[in-house]
């Protein structure tokens, strides 16, 4: 009993949210890295035979060459690029005891929702629009989802998020009943699930 106290404990503290959190974003900004390269290559030339064109359905080239892939006119990994970099400088400086006024908390907090549900956005429109999949896209998925769970970790912890009190309790003892670890584990073998429903075989053809 003492050693899952322990455990319990250590999952709840700084070191391993936003460790959890660093981790991930350094994750999100490799893969945003890999497919700006792509993303440039594609720009000189649209045959390019990308590395992680692996069949007709693992194809980087067919997801990055898509209109979706260039929503705001310039490639989507762009903005990886430039929002990662914000998460690993706030991770770190937590990790270091700095603490972020309760507002920039709840601001990040809304700024990296609109990316999650844009992240998961792309996945819809890669999966049944585009019908092909981008292993580095995939990548992104998973460590914004990670990012966007240990940030809503520690904001619901800490208060952060100007919920009512009905709201905020409740959400705690969800935090504390290690449930959101159970939510995320199964949203991502969900997802993982639904990719091999939809494409079956065709996967490793």
């Amino acid at each position: 009993m003492t050693a899952l106290t322990g455990l319990r404990a250590v999952r709840h503290s700084d070191v391993w949210i936003f460790g959890t959190m660093l981790f991930s974003a350094c994750l999100s900004l490799i893969a945003s890295f890999v497919l700006s390269v792509d993303a440039v290559t594609l720009a000189a030339d649209p045959a390019s035979d990308l590395s992680c064109n692996i069949n007709a359905v693992i194809s980087c080239g067919t997801v990055g060459g898509s209109w979706q892939a260039h929503l705001f006119g310039f490639p989507n990994a762009f903005l990886g690029l430039v929002a990662e970099p914000v998460v690993i400088t706030v991770a770190v400086a937590s990790l270091g005891g700095v603490r972020f006024p309760r507002w920039f908390m709840c601001a990040a907090q809304v700024v990296y929702t609109l990316g999650f549900g844009f992240a998961y956005w792309l996945l819809y429109q890669s999966m049944f629009v585009i019908g092909a999949l981008c292993p580095w896209c995939l990548l992104v998925t998973v460590s914004t989802t990670l990012v966007f769970a240990s940030l809503t970790h520690v904001n619901l912890r800490d208060g952060n998020l100007y919920l009512p009190p009905r709201v905020q309790a409740p959400a705690v003892r969800f935090l504390h009943a290690d449930l959101d670890v159970l939510a995320v584990t199964i949203w991502l073998l969900v997802l993982a699930l639904a990719v091999v429903l939809k494409y079956g075989g065709t996967l490793f053809a």
